[in-house]
This record gives structure tokens, sequence and C-alpha cells, in this order.
């Protein structure tokens, strides 16, 4: 890889990484004020006394969105690694496993935890799984992306003995 096309290349993490930073801030901020506001309003007096069951339903619904922007940090936190010089090996290890993880975890809470959840909230309505085709995709990839972090990380290790002895 010459020169050019590294700088190229860090560039384009740096970006990735702002873009990242972006994106979690402004649908963390959206999250949040849609979580906010109406407890606000609650505590404030201007709602009625049955909100507190919405509210918690509104909590229990933000929580996969939350562990997808998790993965979309950890992504971030890895292209400014990558834009610092560090060696992709070993930040693709954990960048692979925390993205694995987060999407594993939003995507099998929101079709199994999340509907019982709610029906335990709302006093028994609902089904017992939500049969969400993106969450369910979103929880295999994130299987996936941690064994690859895994098999990367052994593979990096192998790799490792193997330079130890020439």
């Amino acid at each position: 890889m010459s020169q050019t096309d590294l700088a190229r290349f860090r560039l384009r993490c740096r970006q990735f990484n702002w873009l990242a930073i972006f994106m979690v801030c402004s649908v963390g901020a959206l999250l949040a004020l849609t979580n906010l506001v109406g407890p606000a309003m609650h505590y404030l007096g201007t709602a009625s006394d049955s909100y507190e069951p919405r509210y918690l339903v509104g909590l229990i619904w933000a929580v996969p969105p939350i562990c997808y922007l998790t993965g979309v940090w950890a992504i971030g936190t890895a292209m400014g690694q990558l834009a610092k010089g560090r060696l992709i090996q070993p930040t693709l290890v954990v960048a692979l496993r925390r993205v694995g993880l987060a999407l594993g975890i939003g995507g099998v809470f929101s079709v199994f935890v999340m509907s019982n959840l709610i029906r335990m909230v709302e006093g028994g309505r609902g089904g017992y799984l939500h049969f969400d085709v993106a969450g369910m995709t979103l929880g295999m990839i994130g299987g996936a992306l941690f064994l690859l972090g895994r098999v990367m990380e052994q593979a990096g290790r192998v790799q490792a003995e193997l330079d130890e002895m020439i």
C-alpha cells in the first residue's frame, strides 16, 4: 500500500469515525427526547396518572436501538483507532466482538424479551414473541461477527506463535 493510499484510508476511517459519532449523538438524542419528555410531563402534572405503563413500554422499546447504537459506536471507535495508525488485526478483533455482542443482544432482546416485558407491564396483552425480521437478522449477524472475532483472535495467536518459531 502506497503512502497516498494509506493516507486516503486513514482519512476515510477518520470520516467514518465522525459519522458514527454524529449518528450515535443525533439518534441517541432523539431516543432520549422521546423517553424523557413524557416522564417530565407526568411529573409536572400535565399528563394523566395512567401514563406510567406507557413510559415503561417506551423504555423497553428503546433497548434494542440503544444496543444497535452501541454497535455503531464500537465501529466508529475502531475506525478512529485505525485512523491513528493502530494495527488492523487487533483492532478488528475487538471491533468484531463488540459489534457482534451489541447486535446479538439487541436482536435477541427485540424478538424474545421485549414482547414479554411489555406483556408484564401492560397486564398480559400481546404475544409471547415479536416477529421482527430485522431483529432476527441483526441477532444472527451479531452472533456471526462475535464468532468471527474469536476466530481472528485465535488466528492472531497462531501467527504470533509461528513468528516466534522463525
